[in-house]
């Protein structure tokens, strides 16, 4: 049988017999057709639209990798293109970035053992992140199965806590239904990852293709259900424009949640419909775009000073698509401490697990600010008051660096590029302080242009995601900015841009070592660099990424080289990888540090604080 696992966004669910509910109009043009489990996986595959494919092969998965080549020959001109990346957790985040990058299911597959625990990262990854991606696992025969077969790993019991759904399939009969069930739990409700372990012989078996039909999972499809019948009540819209009404400051807290639901255009509607300033999340980045008037960028452990400031004296806090994640809400008791807070969210377990909230509307974010707007069609009050107020915070508290240093400083970097490319590329990050300048200094217009790693925070993130992303998008400027640590954990996939002439450009910001590790060691450990200092590492990127095939790769480490330098980069047609030699003791501001508040948050030398010194005149008379 094909068993289901239960998940944080799904009840213990029963594994039924396939059903019909989804029959297309016409029957499938292979309807009836006897083949193979895999010929059926790569049929499905083709049938959810799926273009490309990211894996490694292995004798467990074979039968699946030769069903793709046969259809491949099959299908001269719609072709399932394959990428074979140098590791499986590559593939996982390839996938991962063609998902976040086009808003459709990413791919891969496996074979069976270290291929599957190649792959819990980028599993769980996904999952922390709400990213939709199917894995299909090749897995040792049935009859082997728990004799600690070669390359038998127990991946339902892995993956089983990193994933939204797991199928071990067992059952022959139920492979097709199994793959597009795979598919649609991806993709519905809050996405998310979905593992389905094949054995090799379930691959082998023989079928006859339905051509439609998902396997019933009924605690699932009751709340998919159920999500779909939400609506807000006209209760329950007057319960919110009361508290908006009551309020003076108000302040939109915006998540990953919104570009899900590719929920943008709604989100901007409903800012300037009601004229109130927006902050985002590290995964909410190009939900709103970071150019506009009501945008105060990211909040969070090293937001910008004037979007924290915005926190600490809104007094209603609408929060959608948002978590109040450890790094966002810090010390929580003190996060927002005089607003009224609202939730929308689609995850009914997101609700008041960190923060208590005055008012929730359970709801995919995109339908939830429909109804919103629609009800508040006659809500009028002026905000214009906080507006300028806001507005003078950024104009006081701007993000700003050390202009005067001999060295390179990545905010300089930053900068450059962005007026560069003005804020029209693709951006990937590693994870440390080069993905906290990137998300700071880089400007996005439009959602899922910015692709990082949020909650997980994976080092080696970057190099597969824009491989992926860049697939999903021929034609559009796709940057990697990665860090000399970030790369190191995923170098071999410059390989892959090079084997497949994939023009990711990557722009390697190296300060010889951990710079965030770093950062908090100079802050909270006496500056014991301990694991943290890779100066004396022999690497040469630029020499590793030639022997890559590179044509365009250079090192600068001059003030001078850097415009010229990046303005080459950012036009060469190919792959290109150039390396910049920053400052190595440079931090990150702002900054919360773990555990405290934004009263607590460190501006650094060159960021102006409110907190030193008297209080100024920005309060507008009677706020406070």
């Amino acid at each position: 049988m094909a068993t289901a696992k239960p998940s944080r966004s799904m009840q213990r669910t029963r594994t039924e017999a396939p059903h019909l509910s989804e029959v297309a109009q016409a029957p499938h043009p292979r309807a009836g057709v006897e083949m193979t489990n895999a010929d059926a996986i790569v049929q499905v595959l083709a049938d959810e639209g799926v273009d490309t494919v990211f894996g490694y092969s292995g004798g467990a998965i074979l039968p699946t990798y030769d069903a793709i080549f046969r259809y491949n020959e099959e299908h001269h001109g719609n072709e399932i293109r394959l990428v074979v990346p140098a590791t499986e957790q590559g593939a996982g985040f390839m996938a991962a970035g063609y998902a976040r990058s086009s808003g459709r299911v990413g791919v891969f597959i496996v074979t069976s053992g270290p291929g599957a625990t190649n792959s819990v990262t980028p599993i769980r990854d996904c999952q922390a992140d709400s990213v939709p991606v199917v894995l299909i696992t090749g897995q040792v025969p049935r009859v082997a199965m728990g004799t600690d077969a070669f390359q038998e790993a127990p991946v339902f019991n892995i993956m089983s806590a990193c994933a939204k759904h797991v199928f071990l399939v067992t059952d022959e009969t139920k492979v097709e239904a199994t793959i597009r069930s795979a598919f649609r739990i991806a993709r519905s409700g809050r996405p998310g990852p979905v593992v389905v372990d094949i054995p090799r012989d379930v691959q082998l078996a023989k079928c006859v293709f339905r051509g439609s039909g998902t396997l019933r999972l009924r605690g699932y499809d009751e709340r998919l259900a159920a999500l779909d019948r939400a609506t807000l009540s006209p209760r329950d819209a007057e319960a919110f424009f009361r508290l908006l009404g009551s309020c003076e400051r108000p302040l939109l807290y915006v998540g990953g949640g919104v570009i899900h639901a590719d929920a943008a255009p709604e989100l901007r509607a409903f800012a300037e419909r009601f004229g109130i300033p927006v902050v985002t999340t590290l995964m909410g980045i190009g939900a709103y775009d970071t150019t506009a008037e009501l945008s105060l960028r990211m909040l969070g452990m090293h937001g910008t000073a004037y979007a924290n400031y915005a926190v600490e004296d809104c007094d209603f806090l609408f929060a959608i698509g948002s978590r109040f994640d450890d790094r966002v809400a810090g010390k929580v008791k003190e996060f927002a401490p005089h607003a009224k807070i609202a939730h929308l969210d689609i995850d009914a377990s997101e609700i008041g697990k960190v923060k208590a909230v005055d008012w929730a509307h359970v709801a995919d974010a995109k339908r939830g600010l429909q109804q919103l707007l629609e009800a508040g069609r006659d809500f009028k009050k002026d905000f214009s008051r906080w507006r300028a107020y806001v507005l003078e915070l950024k104009r006081k508290y701007p993000l700003n660096w050390n202009r005067e240093s001999p060295r390179i400083q990545a905010e300089y970097v930053l900068s450059t590029l962005n007026e560069i490319t003005r804020g029209n590329a693709i951006v990937t990050t590693g994870v440390g302080q080069h993905q906290m300048w990137a998300a700071q200094y880089l400007d996005f217009h439009r959602p899922r242009t910015w692709l990082t790693s949020g909650s997980m925070g994976t080092m080696g993130f970057g190099l597969p995601a824009a491989i992926g992303a860049q697939l999903a998008n021929p034609g559009v400027l796709v940057i990697d900015v990665d860090g000399d640590g970030s790369l190191r954990m995923n170098l071999g996939e410059l390989e892959t841009l090079t084997t497949y002439d994939i023009p990711v450009k990557v722009l390697l910001l190296n300060n010889l070592g951990d710079g965030m590790v770093r950062q908090w060691q100079d802050l909270f450990y006496a500056n014991r660099y301990s694991g943290s200092d890779k100066s004396l590492h022999k690497k040469d990127f630029v020499r590793a990424a030639e022997a890559d095939g590179f044509s365009f790769a250079k090192r600068i480490t001059e003030i001078a080289e850097v415009r010229p330098a990046l303005e080459e980069f950012v036009q060469y047609p190919g792959p290109a990888l150039l390396e910049v030699m920053i400052d190595p003791n440079a931090h990150v501001y702002p900054m919360v540090g773990p555990g405290m508040g934004y009263k607590d948050m460190i501006t650094g030398k060159f960021i102006p604080s409110r907190d030193k010194g008297p209080k100024t005149t920005e309060t507008p008379p009677g706020y406070f």
